[in-house]
């Protein structure tokens, strides 16, 4: 298991919140639904992400696909520059009009479906879900508030899920979670590999076959008594060359990384599940409860029962 596919599983979609829109110029939507990720494409037309505080536009093309990550509010629109009130916004539990009103039938055009023009130019899909804990945190922490791919051809996938966003058949929540993990992992392979992005340490580390052979090891088995012995021996290198190149291509020394990784995975099992403190810590590679204790202590000055949700 690498790096991406182990974060990845932490940010799975779960009730994903699908939205198509059917919009005819002039048109604005604003986001205010506090998602920590939002998938956006427009599958017809063209548009603008416009990030509030500040932060510059970013032009969308048909067929592009961005990700707007963090809980800031956003607007998408026909121009960036427009000063007319949005169609409508999304909030987490509902969508009004600009002045906080209910929407009404004149914007619901159909089953997840909303705008101003059922035989509008532009078809814009937006899918947005919530993601918790210090595992997710450490991909959202990799990635810019937007992220842009674009794209040149149709994309069989999003051609589906704008299909399956109108539809309400059996298991159909189900279907749309799983389109939406589908087309975010897509887009942030393409987004990392391409020269502008600047892909964290562990993902570049992953074409090496010294280094990312660790990374994986790391990510696979975090409950085996790793040293650096260990995963150089594994690697089919040296001592020093495994912590040479691994420091030089994820920015940290084997030992730290493995410590971050095991704390965020107890982070998140004594925040999520039942589990007692004494089997979270096998879980992650720490003999007794006092050893993950201390080491919580150490890196993040919390405790095990700080993390509970009862806590919070």
């Amino acid at each position: 298991m690498d790096p991406l596919t182990s974060l990845l599983r932490e940010v799975r979609s779960c009730g994903a919140l699908f939205g198509r829109n059917l919009l005819e110029p002039p048109w604005a939507v604003r986001f205010a639904d506090e998602g920590a990720l939002t998938l956006v494409t427009l599958l017809r037309g063209d548009g603008w992400i416009v990030p509030e505080g500040g932060a510059a536009p970013v032009r969308l093309g048909p067929g592009d696909v961005a990700v707007v990550t963090g809980p800031a509010p956003f607007s998408i629109a026909d121009d960036p520059c427009a000063a007319f009130p949005p169609l409508f916004v999304v909030h987490p539990d509902r969508c009004t009009t600009a002045d906080g009103r209910d929407i009404g039938e004149d914007v619901v055009l159909g089953l997840r479906t909303c705008g101003n023009s059922e035989d509008g130019p532009t078809v814009l899909l937006t899918a947005s879900y919530q993601a918790t804990g210090r595992v997710s945190a450490r991909l959202l922490g990799a990635l810019p508030r937007v992220l842009l791919v674009p794209r040149d051809a149709p994309d069989p996938v999003l051609e589906l899920a704008a299909v399956e966003t109108g539809r309400d058949a059996p298991g159909q929540q189900a279907v749309l979670d799983r389109l939406l993990d589908l087309l975010l992992l897509s887009a942030l392979r393409e987004w990392f590999d391409r020269p502008e992005a600047g892909p964290p340490g562990w993902y570049r580390a992953l074409g090496d076959p010294v280094a990312g052979r660790a990374l994986r090891l790391i990510h696979e088995r975090p409950e085996r008594p790793w040293t650096v012995d260990a995963l150089a021996a594994e690697a089919g290198v040296s001592r020093a060359t495994l912590a040479r190149r691994f420091t030089a291509l994820v920015g940290r020394p084997p030992m730290a990384y493995l410590t971050d990784w095991r704390l965020a995975l107890a982070a998140d099992l004594l925040a999520r599940t039942d589990a007692t403190v004494a089997a979270v810590a096998r879980q992650v590679g720490y003999r007794t409860p006092f050893a993950l204790s201390a080491a919580l202590k150490r890196v993040h000055d919390t405790r095990p029962s700080e993390l509970r949700p009862s806590v919070r």
